[in-house]
């Protein structure tokens, strides 16, 4: 079977895991800035923190300069200050320096300013603001990143304390790049997850695409299969197209079954109607050519073409009857009396065959809301096809009974009865067992009254054991 090509079940897949892939990677980026900016801000609040504390201790003392040299708590600046020192560390971790009032480096401890102290002192600038100023400032010394402070003396000099975050930055660019390795391997991981699990969940919808192509193909059988782990909605789906399906099948099976009976149904008509015309037909020309000059051959035409007019008529009024029934008409409900009803059908029976016997059962009344007109088509047709397919001195019995909310009409004869094959197309149009007079209506029409009551009606019969018909007609209650 040729399979439709899914570009829309594989887009669609595709647009799945492109949204979970940068879903997941929004979410990478903006934790990995919170992280980031959290442990940057961590780090220098430690770093300004030594250094606010070392400011604090140096400009509540109230020294000066030259006091400085004498000063224990700033014996750590010695060992910075030392060149040997200063040359073995081109950056050093913390630059401690003196400046005067315009921020020029000067000599401190006796010695003179390094080459980090005479840039820290360029990269400050004014020392008085920064002095003002309670945070710390980021500043640039040979390169490198800064954090510096300042705290004024009481000789009106100034001593610029930095520490470097060089380090804070290159283990900030190591965790950024460490989050950005594990986040591109959970987002291929994603991918792939997605991929599988869309693929799975989507099985589905493929069944169903392929279910629509063998039904568009004509296989009218196929259904959507039920998948291993389904899902609430696509069950649902599931079942829904199944029972659309269905009911799309029967459809088509009925109106191909209908189209079949339609055709076969003009046929049948068209062939009774032709028969009429042909014998009409036929004596007309012979009537043109002047060959009915007997007076009682013309009588005798004259009265065959009456009955093939008579016979058409009725073939025509069976037709309509049976178009009207197919159209669902509106019944003249009231309450009728069947029993009545079958006692005067036997009357009409015991007219037409008076040496056939007849027996009623109806004593009492029975009473139905039915359209009257329809029943007594119904009895007329029934014993109508007794009349036709038994000889005149088999017995017929007609009964009526109400047991269960359904009224039973019953018409039996003793008659010859008929075979299987054609008990079950007794009620077919135009069907006339062993190629018999009528024309083959009169039981569809039985039904189709039937039918229209809301009822059914059934025959039994055998070979010779006559026939049996049963109209089942269900109890009304009154409107």
């Amino acid at each position: 079977m040729r399979r439709l090509h899914r570009h829309g079940v594989h887009s669609l897949r595709a647009k799945l895991t492109a949204a979970n892939v940068v879903l997941l990677a929004l979410g990478i980026v903006a934790a990995t800035a919170v992280s980031l900016m959290g442990m940057r801000h961590y780090l220098l609040d430690q770093v300004d923190s030594e250094l606010v504390k070392t400011r604090d201790s140096l400009g509540g003392s109230r020294l000066t300069l030259r006091q400085i040299d004498s000063v224990g708590v700033l014996g750590f600046v010695r060992d910075r200050l030392v060149p040997e020192r200063a040359a073995e560390q081109p950056s050093p971790d913390s630059v401690f320096a003196a400046v005067d009032g315009r921020g020029r480096a000067v000599t401190a401890l006796g010695i003179e300013p390094t080459g980090a102290q005479r840039e820290l002192a360029d990269a400050v600038g004014e020392p008085g603001a920064l002095a003002r100023d309670a945070d710390p400032h980021d500043v640039t010394v040979d390169g490198s990143p800064y954090r510096v402070t300042a705290t004024r003396l009481a000789d009106g000099s100034y001593i610029l304390l930095a520490a470097s975050t060089d380090a804070l930055h290159k283990g900030m660019v190591r965790a950024l790049k460490l989050d950005l390795a594990v986040g591109t391997l959970l987002l291929a991981l994603l991918a792939c997850l997605t991929l599988f699990s869309v693929r799975r969940r989507m099985r589905p919808l493929e069944d169903m695409v392929e279910t629509s192509s063998a039904i568009a193909e004509g296989d009218l059988t196929r259904r959507v299969p039920s998948s291993h782990h389904p899902t609430q909605e696509v069950e649902q789906l599931r079942l829904a197209l199944n029972s659309m399906l269905h009911q799309v099948e029967t459809a088509y099976r009925t109106r191909e079954r209908s189209a079949a009976q339609l055709r076969r149904f003009v046929a049948d008509a068209s062939h009774e109607l032709r028969t009429p015309l042909s014998a009409i037909r036929g004596y007309l020309q012979l009537y043109d050519q002047g060959m009915l000059r007997d007076p009682a051959e013309r009588r005798r035409a004259w009265d065959r073409m009456n009955g093939e007019v008579d016979r058409m008529g009725r073939l025509v009024d069976e037709l309509l009857t049976l178009a009207r029934l197919d159209q669902r008409p509106e019944l003249r409900l009231r309450g009728v009396d069947v029993s009545r009803l079958v006692r005067d059908a036997a009357e009409d029976l015991r007219a037409q065959q008076p040496g056939r016997p007849v027996t009623v059962d109806a004593d009492g009344a029975v009473l139905l809301r039915a359209d009257e007109a329809g029943l007594r088509q119904v009895l007329a047709n029934l014993l109508a096809n007794v009349r036709t397919h038994t000889p005149a001195d088999v017995p017929v019995r007609l009964g009526v009974a109400r047991s269960d909310g359904v009224v039973r009409i019953l018409v039996e004869d003793k008659g010859p009865g008929l075979a299987p094959e054609d008990a079950a197309r007794v009620f077919d149009r135009f069907f006339r067992a062993g190629g018999g007079a009528g024309s083959g209506l009169g039981l569809a029409i039985v039904r189709g009254v039937a039918h229209a009551h809301g009822g059914e009606v059934t025959v039994r019969t055998a070979p010779g054991e006559g026939l049996t018909a049963t109209v089942e007609l269900p109890v009304r209650r009154p409107e």
